[in-house]
């Protein structure tokens, strides 16, 4: 594994084209402007060089030097503590800890519906649907409160909702039948730079349509 890791030079995401967590990761590496490699893989086919450090090839895959993170969370906490500007996570230790939670939240009640609705079977899968529609709906007021999701400033909980959001009208959930609130939040995030180069060529097909 040493040798595998000394060859990478260069920071690393290993990551695949559809992804919602490995989108995270992507997103949080061009709102820090770093400059790394992203390679794109078949989930169904890892290549060995990620195999070797990583067998289980997992998406996204971070490797820097020795430094090898498969979670896509630490991933993005890792970035924000190791490119400092422009910070995503509050400074005093409160406010990361609520910030942490809160993305915990998320991924307990909305990332867990996207992975039923993407994964289960149809019956199942209208069923997590409806549940995520209803839920993103029940929180509107967190969505109306501030410009961002509990704050002001854009940070990493945003990271975290930016490609969850991206996948509802590919998931047959009209952002804008949410909620106005969430409509507008949305789009503050889509469109941001750092958002439009994070995507894929398969997230760009992702897109609603324009009527």
């Amino acid at each position: 594994m040493t040798n595998s890791t000394s060859r990478k030079s260069v920071m690393t995401l290993f990551t695949t084209s559809t992804c919602a967590l490995s989108h995270c990761a992507r997103l949080v590496m061009y709102e820090k402007g770093v400059t790394a490699d992203i390679e794109f893989f078949d989930p169904s086919k890892p290549p060995e060089d990620l195999l070797e450090l990583n067998p289980t090839g997992v998406s996204p895959t971070l490797i820097e030097r020795n430094l090898v993170l498969y979670d896509s969370r630490i991933i993005m906490e890792y970035l924000d503590e190791r490119f400092p500007h422009p910070p995503l996570h509050q400074m005093d230790p409160v406010s990361r800890a609520n910030s942490r939670m809160l993305i915990k939240r998320i991924d307990q009640d909305w990332y867990q519906l996207l992975d039923e609705i993407l994964n289960s079977g149809e019956k199942k899968s209208a069923r997590a649907k409806k549940m995520l529609k209803e839920s993103l709906i029940a929180a509107t007021p967190v969505f109306e409160s501030q410009p961002y999701f509990m704050s002001d400033e854009y940070s990493l909980i945003d990271c975290t909702m930016a490609p969850l959001l991206w996948r509802l009208p590919s998931l047959g959930i009209d952002i804008s039948s949410l909620s106005p609130a969430i409509a507008a939040y949305a789009e503050r995030l889509f469109s941001r730079e750092a958002f439009q180069l994070s995507l894929s060529e398969d997230e760009k097909r992702m897109a609603p349509e324009k009527k």
